[in-house]
């Protein structure tokens, strides 16, 4: 008996959405648009889900409560503090042990570098600029933390803190190259 013949066409102008749809319950995810790494034009961009729950600065991006260039002012300082960092290091096993005594590794061109920029920052900023840029952006605090922080929890002080923390955040854009004094005067 001959067997039946399927019927063989598909429809291929059909795309399908692989996003995940399963988040976790406590999830804070924003869609962003990045480069495309399979792409064959430069400029194309797919869709990507980016987590903002322990990203003040990403997450003040997400809800344009700042601009571009604040935003990579932003993540600048972050490198640049991520960089500069020296702090605890793990044992490297493929090093040699002698007496348990570690040498220093030299610092590198990289760090000197996110050292001097830091520098920078700090004359430019103040003491208080510098303390606020560090306490939301290194270690992640919300506005209404610092207030409590600093002893000092209305809700005029954490206004105040937010709009500080964006005059820094434009101070910075300037610093590292991503706004011209012109585009910061108009805000």
């Amino acid at each position: 008996m001959a067997r039946a013949r399927r019927n063989m066409s598909y429809k291929l102008t059909e795309l399908h959405d692989r996003r995940s749809r399963d988040l976790p319950f406590n999830a804070e995810v924003v869609e962003v648009g990045v480069d495309n790494p399979l792409a064959l034009d430069p400029d194309e961009k797919i869709a990507a889900m980016r987590s903002i729950r322990n990203d003040p600065l990403g997450r003040l991006h997400a809800h344009h409560q700042i601009d571009e260039a604040q935003y990579r002012g932003g993540r600048a300082y972050q490198n640049d503090w991520e960089k500069a960092e020296r702090g605890p290091q793990a044992m490297d096993p493929t090093r040699e042990y002698v007496d348990g005594a570690r040498s220093r590794e030299p610092v590198t061109e990289s760090q000197r570098q996110a050292v001097l920029r830091l520098n920078r920052v700090e004359r430019e900023l103040g003491t208080d600029g510098t303390a606020l840029v560090h306490d939301v952006l290194v270690l992640g605090l919300t506005m209404d933390q610092i207030g409590q922080r600093r002893a000092v929890r209305t809700q005029r002080w954490n206004d105040y803190f937010g709009r500080r923390f964006r005059e820094c955040l434009d101070r910075l854009a300037l610093i590292y190259g991503f706004a011209t004094d012109a585009s910061a005067r108009r805000r």
